[in-house]
């Protein structure tokens, strides 16, 4: 079967500390990354700390088999790079069609002034590579000898595994409302990182899925340009310790209180069948760390039972720490299958 984790509001939800935490206690067969170089994702476990911004966040278990999709993005000397950091080598495999991204893309990126100041890129090249494959230009992954031993066929190797009963995991990027189609046009990614685009990305059908995992913060958070509703003052932020840095950019995120009706929506357009909160030690510091509900205080538990009954969905995951196993697992006592 398949599991989708997807982001539910800008991005920053800690979708990288979800799949990694999926990965270590579900040990799927195979994990596929989607997305390019302008999403990093955090992973923490057992001391160390990794920034990654294309290898599967589930590399934390040594079992799984990382791939990237067809649809995504990289630069081959971040692959090589984070390839050697995380010690995953002979574990990584890559579809022939995933695009490259060159220095050439990345300084036309860093030249246009209205991506960068008005939209607010990261500025890695990746909307003009993606503007290349859309006009049949870029070079892909089967043309670079560099990577000939890391090429396989992504979509029917994803389809074997789910056919001979193996789990999947399927890392989506950013967050529902960066969507090229769904989010706050123009300031958006350049790509679909919906549920169903992140499928696409993959290139198999949706008759494989078996849950869409959507996560989200227990607070907002948004880098650059756009709107945020109900936006909090610098200062106000720093005095409730919700200030954070963007992984890729370093860039100050933006700080909103949790919007139920946004996450609402992001449910419903992603066909959301499992909700993960991350985060909930910095709203409630008692949290933290905290692996089992009962041990939750009061008022973080009622905090969590009146957002799972505005969301309708299942809270399954509730995030607790940096640590990748900081987490809080109700999945098997709500029926679902792990």
């Amino acid at each position: 079967m398949l599991q989708i984790v997807v982001g539910g509001f800008f991005g920053d939800e800690g979708k990288g500390k979800v799949a990694s935490y999926l990965a270590l206690k579900d040990s799927p067969a195979a994990s596929v990354r989607t997305g390019s170089i302008n999403a990093g994702h955090t992973v923490t476990h057992n001391g160390q700390s990794w920034k990654v911004r294309i290898i599967p966040s589930a590399f934390a278990n040594k079992k799984v088999r990382l791939l990237l999709g067809p649809g995504a993005l990289t630069s081959l000397n971040l692959l090589v790079t984070e390839m050697e950091n995380t010690g995953t080598r002979g574990r990584v495999g890559i579809d022939p069609h995933v695009g490259i991204i060159t220095e050439e893309e990345i300084e036309q990126e860093r030249n246009d002034e209205y991506l960068v100041k008005r939209i607010g890129s990261t500025a890695q090249g990746v909307g003009y590579a993606e503007a290349k494959r859309v006009l049949r230009k870029l070079r892909l992954a089967g043309e670079y000898s560099e990577v000939k031993d890391l090429i396989i066929d992504v979509p029917s190797t994803v389809v074997d595994y789910v056919e001979r009963g193996s789990k999947v995991l399927i890392e989506g990027t950013q967050g529902h409302y960066l969507s090229l189609y769904h989010g706050d046009y123009p300031y958006v990614t350049s790509r679909n990182v919906t549920a169903s685009g992140i499928l696409s990305e993959v290139g198999v059908g949706p008759k494989y899925v078996k849950d869409v995992i959507i996560v989200f913060k227990s607070f907002v958070t948004r880098v650059g340009q756009g709107e945020l509703p109900g936006e909090i003052e610098e200062e106000k932020a720093k005095e409730l310790g919700l200030i954070e840095v963007g992984t890729v950019t370093g860039r100050r995120r933006r700080v909103s209180p949790f919007n139920v009706e946004m996450a609402k929506r992001a449910i419903r357009i992603n066909g959301a069948t499992q909700v993960c909160i991350t985060k909930l030690d910095w709203l409630f510091k008692e949290a933290h760390n905290v692996v089992e509900e009962t041990k939750l205080s009061k008022e973080a538990k009622l905090w969590i039972d009146d957002i799972e009954s505005q969301l309708g969905v299942p809270i399954t995951l509730i995030g607790t720490g940096e640590e990748s196993l900081s987490m809080i697992d109700m999945r098997r006592e709500k029926g679902f299958e792990i």
